[in-house]
């Protein structure tokens, strides 16, 4: 009998679960040619196989995250991309369901071993770059975000529009940003029909240092909204342009996505707001004196 696993530590002063306050995201999805995937998975991942959708096409993702989360001191707010293959481990392909990427993309996979095998991980949190290395092996570094959100708070619409650039971390644990940009990506949904999408919980799969794989799932509390870009026109919606393309994020990208593949479909999350400041009136008070 195979003796059981023990659990990755949980250093200090880290506390599991993370709980977010708040998270607002969008992500794109490309069905691409499976043989460069394998090839860079075997590299990042090797205990793990990447997933085969239609015509064994291999799935690969980028999404932006903006969350909020609350400390013991107070608040906090992060932001990051991650550059993603779909995949599973190895040892338990005889257990996954055949689906297609629309039936994935929506939570058909049950079993959860579909997950999110990182390949770079651009942060503006110094704190969150230690923590997703340190407790989910993620291979994660410096970056900074310009940023256009859907909101409840700005003009109407459904536009992401995100552009990433290079940045350092100072002797003081501090961000410092520079001005070389690494990436722009934009998804134009507006006008577009949604569908709920119950893909969570999202499992995230690390390799550390010593070559063992981890799983981390991650729980969302309400359903994704999905947006099927199959349709004749709507690949266009969305737009990714890499400025730095001999970095390793760029050249990566290159290597999966240089291929001109159109994207398959995008999904979104944002959290529901918790409280509204209204809208002030005037209060008759008499005659001035």
């Amino acid at each position: 009998m195979t003796a059981p696993l023990s659990l990755p530590p949980v250093p200090e002063p880290f506390r599991l679960p993370f709980h977010y306050g708040a998270l607002h995201q969008v992500g794109i999805d490309w069905l691409v040619d499976p043989a460069p995937v394998r090839e860079l998975l075997a590299k990042h991942h090797p205990d793990l196989t990447a997933a085969a959708f239609e015509g064994g096409r291999a799935l690969v993702s980028l999404n932006y995250q903006l969350y909020f989360a609350q400390y013991a001191f107070g608040g906090g707010v992060t932001q990051e991309i991650e550059f993603n293959v779909i995949a599973h481990p190895t040892t338990e392909g005889a257990r996954l369901p055949r689906l297609t990427y629309a039936q994935y993309a929506q939570g058909w996979d049950q079993t959860k071993l579909l997950g999110i095998a990182r390949l770079h991980v651009v942060c503006d949190n110094p704190f969150a770059i230690r923590a997703g290395r340190e407790l989910y092996a993620e291979p994660k570094y410096p970056g900074w975000f310009e940023v256009g959100l859907p909101s409840l708070n700005g003009p109407t619409g459904d536009t992401w529009t995100v552009r990433c650039k290079a940045a350092s971390i100072g002797p003081d644990d501090t961000l410092e940003q520079d001005d070389t940009p690494l990436l722009d990506l934009t998804a134009k949904l507006d006008g577009l029909a949604a569908v709920a999408a119950n893909s969570a919980p999202i499992t995230g799969y690390g390799t550390d240092r010593e070559g063992r794989l981890l799983a981390g799932p991650m729980n969302v509390y309400q359903p994704y909204r999905w947006y099927d870009l199959s349709a004749p026109g709507c690949s266009e919606r969305t737009r990714l342009e890499v400025h730095a393309p001999e970095g390793d994020l760029g050249r990566d990208i290159g290597t999966l996505l240089g291929g001109g593949a159109p994207a398959a479909g995008a999904w979104t999350y944002q959290s529901p707001p918790v409280a509204a400041h209204n809208r002030p009136y005037y209060l008759s008070t008499g005659p001035r004196r």
